[in-house]
């Protein structure tokens, strides 16, 4: 009889199939954890307000939303800004739609209304209410909010003007939240960056608007990532 031959041994490669792979799926499976809350963490701005936020005579792509996109998406930051505007809208008007609008579920808002209000004179006071009204459905919905201040037309007086401009550093102090005094800085009464009406910018004119609110709205979507 002849001795039976030794077992040759495997090959480490082939030595309990699922011992070397199971390291790979185990540090693959703990990358993904990591992985998928960045992947879904864009963050959801809605630019609420008129026609300066709608876009108003503006070619598509380039309304005010578009552009503010653009640019934070130009410094890294994930965000998709969505166009809240509606042309046309006074702060009642605005108030009357928001929860409309919040449908979108954002994670922040850029509130700018009051523009209409100013150009048709109505009662500064009306305004102060409205804008209020919202800001209280804001905070109760936890939303980081960033207001867009207005000034009144020059010329329907000093004492309306004075009424007026204050309706938006006297909410941001009540509510607690971010104040960018004046949306058409830079912009307003310039030909060169508003269209024929003189009210509404142009192309070019929303650019420098984007350009100079990134900073404020930059800061606004810090407060979402940390969680404020």
């Amino acid at each position: 009889m002849h001795s039976p031959k030794p077992a040759r041994p495997r090959p480490a490669a082939f030595a309990r199939p699922g011992a070397r792979l199971f390291p790979f799926f185990a540090l693959l499976a703990v990358t993904l954890a990591w992985a998928s809350p960045a992947a879904a963490a864009a963050v959801k701005l809605l630019a609420f307000g008129d026609s300066l936020v709608a876009g108003y005579g503006v070619e598509v792509g380039h309304a005010f939303p578009d552009q503010l996109e653009a640019a934070l998406r130009a410094r890294d930051y994930d965000v998709r800004v969505i166009n809240g505007g509606n042309s046309g809208d006074t702060t009642a008007a605005g108030r009357a739609r928001l929860d409309w609008a919040l449908a979108e579920k954002p994670d922040a808002v850029l509130v700018e209304l009051g523009a209409n209000d100013g150009l048709r004179g109505l009662n500064p006071d009306n305004t102060y209410l409205n804008l209020d009204a919202i800001l209280v459905r804001l905070k109760a919905e936890n939303l980081p909010v960033l207001l867009a201040g207005m000034l009144a037309p020059r010329n329907l007086g000093a004492r309306y003007a004075e009424a007026f401009d204050s309706v938006f550093p006297r909410l941001a102090e009540k509510h607690g939240v971010a104040l960018y005094p004046f949306f058409l800085e830079g912009v307003a009464t310039d030909p060169s960056l508003n269209q024929a009406d003189g009210i509404h910018p142009n192309r070019r004119g929303v650019a420098v608007l984007v350009e100079r609110i990134a900073p404020h709205v930059i800061a606004l979507i810090e407060r979402v990532r940390a969680g404020d």
